[in-house]
């Protein structure tokens, strides 16, 4: 009985649209006003983030792996995992004669220069001294008031996400020549979906931009493309809890609480003639329905897929970035 009104009640994930025209779709640019995005980067910029920077997936600082090297505002950081599994975060360069610590050795748990073999167990040792740093279960962050300049905070601003163990996460990365704020822009602009990115967004509209301080959220209707005519149709909120975060929750329909998270992390210094950024992008893919288990055990093979898909349209959102800053540092823009 409890199986047949499960299939009685059951609605397929995908809808079938009808044919339609790139070039007749709607235009958004009246809407896309640069004013009121301009606002609601004003709004997340002046958002604290405790000088917290996320530089990379969990994952990809593993116990027994080799030490894991990130540039962030100029500041070179190595991160390592000790036996135990804790993670570890300092100055990338070893204090003994400025060795790339990126390149060393993990060796029970500790991190072992490559050049003389000054061994580090994550303490404070012969100048050097470590970054406060924090695993969330899909990043990892790193504090550096040096370059963030704001009060401390004890922890990053982690956006909620899907339980633990309930969704498939994947971490895509990739550097555009930019600046943090451009790459927060770009996903503060969620009219140029359906016409920029046609191949993965369609039918999109911004039901309610935000409204001030006190509603500060974009809800947004849009389907997915799957293929072809297939598409997958959601509500959608944008919003960015601290300067260099944006997340896109998925409120109603198929994949209710994922989560795609948009963190920008700048590599060189502020100021910088030619700067650059890193995107690193988090999915939580999350579902109710009672085959998402099968996703979860296939999480190793779809990870890829994920971050092919992030790939695909950060290409383009990169390029939308850049042609930002090229305008804004040559006082072209027109915003």
């Amino acid at each position: 009985m409890s199986d047949r009104a499960d299939r009685a009640g059951w609605t397929p994930p995908l809808r079938r649209r009808g044919r339609s025209d790139w070039a007749t779709q709607a235009p958004t640019w009246r809407e896309a006003r640069p004013a009121l995005i301009d606002d609601a980067l004003k709004r997340a910029s002046a958002r604290p983030s405790g000088n917290w920077f996320v530089v990379g997936a969990a994952r990809d600082v593993r116990t027994g792996g080799r030490p894991y090297g990130r540039t962030v505002g100029g500041t070179e950081v190595v991160l390592w995992r000790s036996d135990s599994g804790e993670l570890h975060a300092g100055p990338g360069a070893c204090p003994h004669l400025g060795a790339p610590l990126r390149e060393s050795r993990v060796v029970c748990g500790t991190l072992v220069c490559h050049w003389h073999g000054l061994a580090l167990d994550g303490g404070p040792f012969a100048g050097w001294e470590p970054y406060p740093v924090h695993d969330d279960g899909v990043l990892v962050w790193v504090r550096l008031d040096v370059v963030g300049g704001e009060e401390p905070s004890e922890r990053p601003v982690v956006p909620e996400r899907p339980a633990a163990g309930g969704g498939v996460d994947a971490v895509f990365t990739a550097v555009g020549g930019c600046e943090p704020q451009d790459v927060v822009a770009n996903r503060l602009d969620p009219w140029h979906g359906s016409w920029f990115h046609p191949y993965s967004f369609v039918d999109l509209t911004v039901a309610r931009p935000p409204l001030g301080d006190a509603d500060d959220v974009f809800v947004v209707d849009v389907s997915f493309r799957v293929t072809g005519r297939l598409v997958v149709p959601v509500r959608a909120e944008f919003t960015a809890p601290e300067p260099r975060t944006v997340v896109m929750r998925i409120t109603e329909g198929e994949g209710s609480t994922s989560v795609v998270e948009t963190h920008a992390t700048p590599l060189t210094a502020e100021g910088a003639a030619r700067p650059r950024t890193a995107v690193v992008e988090a999915v939580v893919a999350a579902s109710d329905r009672r085959g998402f288990a099968l996703a979860r055990a296939a999480a190793p093979v779809l990870r890829p897929l994920m971050r092919l898909t992030a790939g695909r349209l950060w290409r383009d959102d990169l390029a939308y970035a850049e042609r930002r800053w090229a305008l804004r540092s040559t006082g072209r823009f027109p915003g």
